[in-house]
């Protein structure tokens, strides 16, 4: 087996004499896959305690390194944004949802709904350090030409703009405010295939991207590829076959299947045995409170939301096993994470300001759940079976709404096959890419213009085991979206829900978030919201004004 932290040395100590071309030939640099899928629970697949068939996902994590507190931010834009920068998202212009701006932060430096000028993404650095750079899914970063994925560093690129779709292509438009839009390196396309699902040709156009180059001067390079799915966001589709294999699986109910995932959790030492998990929203009175036919919708709908997963496995094997043909699986460092909490908006209820209109115009009788002409979501009962332990669902700055499933698979890093509990953020992974590829952060632009820097920290250390946390223990981290705020330093965390109020906790402890001790400590609860203020005017938060996107 090629041993990629090894290359990865040898590659960083020529690159400060050697041109990239020259280095390419020297030193076999580590390739990069990073694949994120959209509204994934932490326990949803196997190796984090689900019961989902997920075998592709499940060997690499279990090969891998589990990062069980890995956060996000608390939504899916924001959290690409540093995925993609290594900066804090109102740093790099998703200081807020472009679909969820309050009025008082439209216009405002950090605020633009789109990745600004002034960051450089993970595939910018790469290509001019002599990599290929691959995109295919979901962007949700910018809807302009400029703003494209192909216009911010990948050579090869197909993408969804907007931040969901239709999964079977329905309703595809050239003109974004119209409809779904595509572009493939740059270019709007005005067709989509038939037999177009978004797992499938997601997964296609990056195994092209993969086996050929566009000029044969870059097929020896080595390569940074982003495979963006969106699944498993709503609207809930996938293939009759896929669904086919859940029917009466879920019949017993959320509630169940939370206490099952729980336990599952702890036989996989991913939390502590007997960890008080926290009371949940909604729905009153769980699963018993609902009539039967409730009873049988939700089941339908979470037996097509696991098709979904079960369907983005599947193509993560197809990805996976190309690699393996093309003999540069041991040299690819792999990395795996959710963008965000699960997913709780119910469309009936706490989305029907944002999706009444889709599900009226669709048919959700129950034997047209899951196709394409249907639109349903799964509600708050099941995304909090997903995010147990801790508190609430996606939107909030909670330990449920931002602690995310997440694994990385990196030959020969002497943490390979661990459990690891240090704190980890979504910003750290350009500086560990940057780390094992040998690529220094530049200050500026091709152009001149004065970069923001990156604020992650290298995974690389920890993983070696030549470091015992990625984070020292006085060093804090912030957030805030739709004015849910949350600041962590250590083990200690305070929490805001978006009422104004800060809570704290013990996280070593209580993960959670169920006893709130600020009354206790009240020095260490004013330290830490001075610390969160400092953060806020360094970043430039502005809480915004009005309701929030948040369910």
């Amino acid at each position: 087996m090629k041993h990629v932290l090894r290359n990865a040395v040898l590659a960083a100590t020529l690159l400060a004499s050697t041109s990239a071309p020259a280095l390419a030939e020297a030193a076999k640099r580590p390739n990069f896959l990073v694949i994120v899928a959209d509204d994934l629970g932490f326990s949803d697949i196997g190796a984090f305690g689900g019961e989902i068939a997920t075998p592709n996902l499940d060997k690499l994590a279990l090969q891998g390194v589990r990062l069980t507190d890995f956060h996000t931010a608390p939504t899916c834009s924001p959290t690409r944004s540093m995925l993609l920068t290594g900066s804090d998202s109102h740093v790099a212009g998703l200081g807020s949802m472009a679909e969820g701006m309050a009025a008082n932060q439209r216009g405002k430096p950090g605020h633009e709904g789109y990745l600004r000028s002034d960051v450089a993404t993970v595939a910018e650095r790469l290509s001019t350090g002599g990599y290929r750079t691959l995109f295919s899914g979901k962007w949700h970063l910018g809807l302009k030409p400029d703003q494209d994925p192909h216009a911010r560093g990948f050579r090869q690129s197909f993408a969804l703009l907007h931040g969901g779709h239709n999964h079977f292509g329905l309703g595809l438009s050239v003109d974004p405010a119209k409809g779904y839009t595509y572009s493939q390196d740059g270019q709007v396309i005005s067709s989509l295939p038939a037999t177009f699902y978004s797992s499938d040709y997601f997964a296609d156009r990056l195994i092209d991207q993969l086996q050929t180059a566009k000029q044969p001067s870059e097929s020896s390079k080595p390569f940074f590829a982003l495979l963006t799915f969106t699944a498993p966001h709503w609207p809930l589709q996938a293939p009759a076959a896929d669904i086919a294999r859940y029917r009466g699986r879920y019949d017993e109910g959320f509630d169940v299947l939370r206490a099952r995932r729980l336990k599952r959790q702890e036989e996989l030492g991913l939390v502590a045995p007997g960890t008080l998990a926290h009371s949940v929203k909604a729905p009153a009175g769980g699963w018993d409170a609902l009539t039967a036919e409730q009873k049988r919708n939700a089941s339908r709908d979470m037996e097509i939301y696991a098709a979904m997963v079960d369907r983005l496995d599947q193509n993560v094997g197809r990805v996976i096993e190309t690699l393996r043909k093309t003999g540069e699986l041991d040299n690819t460092i792999v990395l795996f994470l959710a963008d965000n909490g699960a997913e709780g908006l119910d469309g009936e209820t706490t989305g029907k300001q944002l999706l009444g209109a889709r599900i009226a115009e669709a048919d959700n009788s129950f034997d047209n759940r899951g196709a394409a002409s249907s639109y349903v979501t799964y509600g708050p009962g099941w995304a909090q079976a997903a995010t147990a332990p801790r508190w609430l669902i996606k939107g909030y700055a909670t330990e449920g709404g931002t602690r995310t499933v997440s694994f990385i698979n990196a030959p020969g890093a002497a943490r390979q096959g661990q459990v690891a509990g240090a704190f980890t953020h979504v910003t750290d992974v350009v500086p560990t890419i940057l780390d094992f590829a040998g690529v220094s952060p530049r200050a500026k632009s091709a152009t001149g213009e004065a970069l923001k820097p990156i604020t992650g920290h290298s995974w690389r250390p920890y993983l070696e085991a030549k470091a015992p946390t990625v984070y020292a223990a006085d060093e804090s981290l912030g957030t805030e979206l739709f004015g849910s705020r949350s600041l962590r330093q250590g083990d200690w965390k305070i929490t805001d829900i978006g009422d104004g109020t800060w809570r704290l906790f013990d996280l070593a402890r209580d993960p959670g978030e169920t006893q709130d001790l600020s009354s206790q400590d009240p020095q260490r609860l004013k330290a830490l919201s001075e610390r969160w203020q400092a953060y806020a005017q360094r970043v430039g938060v502005i809480i915004p004004d009005g309701a929030s996107y948040r369910p």
